[in-house]
């Protein structure tokens, strides 16, 4: 099974379908957020570096890390936001644009190996992207569109996969370091949406062997309770092959459907960290106090908690 290593300069993550489920937070992205993008317009990162805790805080094991603003400087600001969060966590980082140039610039301040955000199926886009991405030594994320838009044809997405992961190799980025989006659309517009995509992940795993991610919120997109209806959907993905995915770790519902699913698919060995996270509280006056007799009660518990990687 293919594995896919990315990496802080301290901490190694590995991405594959024998490992636990990787969470990339979502949170900082400026698009959608006015507030936040104001603020690091203006060089204000308090928001950016709050997210970044809360999200690794609440288990995620990869930050994407987004500066799309119009009308900035996103070479700069995508730099910045890079280092302050590297300064903050271990975790490694989602390098996220669609300007070459600010990949460019937070690529040569990120230290390890980072995931690069991302590249398509555009001859034009290619020739830019690939090269800087095996220039760094990154892994990269694969959006399979082309200059013909997003087909609404899961084997017309695949064939654009096949075609990126055949001209990354041409400049020496093997297919382990491809990590492919088969484009997930909102489901209230396309009922056949969620079927698309578990379409393309099987063949995505079974054919050409690479791992895959995807935007999973915006499958809910225009819906109302819309954490409940991306849960269900990750639960699905993650059976069909999904092995990442940028959402919300923040979500309760997402990080129990990732958890259980885990569980059913054997990544989360005898459920450990289920159990932990599921454990009912001993009841009162059972901790660790004297016992009549002198002895004293030792609970036992497992070890860390089991990342991927």
């Amino acid at each position: 099974m293919t594995e896919t290593v990315v990496s802080s300069a301290t901490r190694e993550l590995v991405i594959g379908p024998n490992r636990p489920f990787t969470i990339i937070g979502e949170r900082i992205n400026p698009t959608g957020r006015k507030l936040l993008a104001a603020e690091m317009k203006r060089g204000d990162y308090s928001r950016v570096e709050a997210d970044a805790l809360a999200q690794v805080a609440a288990g995620a094991h990869m930050l994407d890390v987004n500066a799309g603003i119009p009308l900035a400087d996103e070479p700069a600001i995508l730099a910045e936001a890079v280092q302050l969060v590297q300064s903050l966590t271990d975790v490694p980082i989602s390098i996220d644009s669609s300007i070459v140039e600010a990949l460019e610039a937070g690529l040569g301040v990120y230290q390890g190996k980072a995931l690069v955000n991302s590249v398509t199926g555009e001859e034009e886009v290619l020739e830019r992207v690939l090269p800087l991405v095996a220039r760094h030594g990154a892994a990269v994320v694969a959006i399979s569109n082309d200059e013909t838009g997003i087909s609404e044809d899961p084997d017309v997405r695949f064939e654009v996969a096949r075609k990126i992961v055949s001209r990354a190799a041409d400049y020496g980025i093997p297919a382990c370091d491809v990590v492919v989006d088969p484009l997930v659309m909102p489901i209230g517009a396309l009922a056949n949406a969620g079927r698309q995509v578990f379409h393309i992940l099987g063949r995505l795993r079974d054919e050409l062997g690479v791992n895959s991610t995807c935007g999973a919120s915006n499958v809910s997109f225009g819906l109302p309770n819309r954490s409940a209806i991306n849960s269900a959907f990750l639960t699905m993905a993650i059976s069909a092959g999904l092995t990442s995915a940028i959402t919300n770790p923040l979500h309760e519902e997402i990080r129990t459907a990732v958890m259980a699913a885990d569980v059913m698919m054997a990544n989360d060995p005898e459920c450990a960290r289920w159990i932990r996270a599921n454990r009912a509280p001993a009841p009162a006056g059972r901790g660790g106090g004297s016992r009549r007799g002198g002895g004293r009660r030792r609970r036992t518990g497992r070890g860390a908690d089991v990342q991927p990687g």
